[in-house]
């Protein structure tokens, strides 16, 4: 049984991408900083947090659609990677990372959902 969503291995790779993002995000021009990239860290943050706030929630249909909303923040978050990508902000290497944790967290999630 869990007793708390920090015990969520889900949550704890959110939280793993929501770092992973910070930094890579830093990279981006001075002038996006309140663009795609305020884009980004809003999206990314979503994610773990909307993981917990489902779990918080005492009624199994809010979580699912929690969880929905952070898989939705997750597909966001890829989108706009790509545009960071296509602008040459970021390589392929630094999309590469968080695509596999972006894939994994995908997995999850959709398993979560699956059985709740």
């Amino acid at each position: 049984m869990i007793n708390s969503y920090r015990e969520l291995t889900v949550w704890q790779k959110s939280m793993e991408l929501v770092e992973l993002i910070y930094k890579i995000v830093v990279l981006f021009p001075k002038y996006e900083e309140h663009c795609l990239s305020k884009q980004i860290r809003r999206c990314v943050v979503s994610i773990p947090s909307n993981i917990a706030e489902g779990y918080g929630r005492n009624y199994t249909e809010d979580y699912k659609r929690f969880l929905c909303i952070a898989r939705g923040s997750l597909y966001e978050l890829q989108t706009q990677m790509q545009i960071a990508t296509r602008l040459k902000y970021i390589n392929n290497t630094h999309i590469a990372l968080s695509e596999d944790l972006v894939m994994e967290i995908e997995k999850m999630l959709n398993t979560l959902i699956k059985k709740l």
